[in-house]
């Protein structure tokens, strides 16, 4: 008859074994709760939303495309110290953008002169950065990853580290279909990834949809949207895919010309892409490089420069504009399987 004394150590190895066998589950892939199926990467054109930039049909998701490019998004590996990886700098809770500074940290403290842009909606995008100086989603990552600012890496180093890891090589013949790990694969297993971010599904869709209800402060804030914010925040993507100069004051510290950069023209000098105001309450800091806190101080540049348009907006008029802009954040998104690291569970 075995004792308490013979029960113990029984009972502690199975509790280990059990544990392990819990805490597998939980930093593999192949946790049940962070599978891709086929269902989840059927694309479906929201509706009222336009005909996509990216032409899906020459990079349909797979499961095993979209795994891959998930892993890779979430993987240090594509930098230079191992430690940086796309997720540092977008996180999911911000709507993929960066909450702590205002301007990017990449390899070694390096500081670059942008904010982070959110990432959501991308293949609607026409071009990519602040200028605009990327033109093709499936082009989009080599800036970060060869930026000296950023993820300080070369393409040939960042091939040569992912043929000699076993599970890149089985993940990318998945894929592929191909056991030589190439350029085109990675750019286009990262599109997979990246094309399927949508949101889509804010109390503001809801509202449109007939299936939602605005608070009067939030019906007033919408009216004056569309009074004074459609020009260039066009729902339903809520950014016209220009570029414009709106009476910031330049920093002289990040000697950014904006625009012209890309197109040498002194008209476009110190232009930048309209962002996207979709889960803009979660994109903070704002502007270019991120010199505004929060959506009061956005508010007061506009209310002080009449930039973008000529009413000067009073304080009631700010908190209810504020208060629409709140209605674009789209939990459902923030919250996707889908897009989350299955790593950090």
């Amino acid at each position: 008859m075995e004792t308490e004394f013979t029960m113990k150590p029984k009972l502690l190895i199975l509790s280990s074994i059990l544990f392990f066998v819990l805490l597998s589950a939980f930093i593999m892939d192949e946790n049940p709760y962070f599978k891709i199926t086929n269902k989840d990467i059927v694309f479906v054109n929201p509706k009222g939303f336009p005909k996509p930039f990216y032409d899906l049909s020459k990079n349909k998701p797979s499961v095993e495309g979209f795994t891959l490019g998930r892993k890779l998004f979430y993987d240090p590996i594509l930098s230079a110290d191992y430690f940086t990886s796309c997720a540092t700098c977008h996180q999911q809770f911000a709507a993929f953008a960066h909450i702590d500074h205002p301007l990017s940290h990449g390899i070694g403290g390096r500081l670059g002169i942008r904010n982070v842009p959110s990432l959501q909606n991308l293949i609607w995008k026409d071009a990519f950065m602040a200028d605009g100086a990327i033109n093709h989603l499936d082009l989009q990552p080599l800036a970060p990853i060869t930026s000296v600012s950023e993820m300080g890496e070369n393409l040939p180093n960042v091939i040569k580290k992912l043929q000699a890891n076993s599970t890149y090589k089985r993940m990318f013949y998945k894929a592929f279909q191909d056991s030589t790990i190439t350029t085109e694969m990675l750019m286009k297993s990262l599109s997979q990834f990246l094309s399927l971010m949508i949101s889509c599904n804010s109390r503001y869709d809801k509202f449109i949809a007939g299936v939602d209800t605005f608070t009067s402060i939030e019906e007033k804030g919408l009216n004056l949207f569309k009074s004074n914010c459609v020009t260039c925040h066009p729902p339903p993507l809520f950014t016209d895919n220009n570029y414009y100069n709106i009476g910031l004051k330049p920093d002289s510290n990040l000697n950014d010309n904006g625009r012209m950069t890309i197109t040498s023209f002194k008209e476009d000098y110190f232009k930048f892409k309209t962002p996207s105001l979709r889960n803009v309450e979660m994109t903070y800091p704002y502007m270019h490089d991120g010199r505004y806190r929060n959506l009061k101080e956005v508010m007061n540049h506009y209310a002080a420069s009449q930039s973008c348009s000529n009413k000067k907006f009073d304080d009631s008029e700010k908190t209810e504009l504020i208060a629409f802009l709140k209605t674009l954040t789209d939990m459902d998104y923030l919250h996707d399987r889908r897009f989350a690291d299955p790593n950090t569970y």
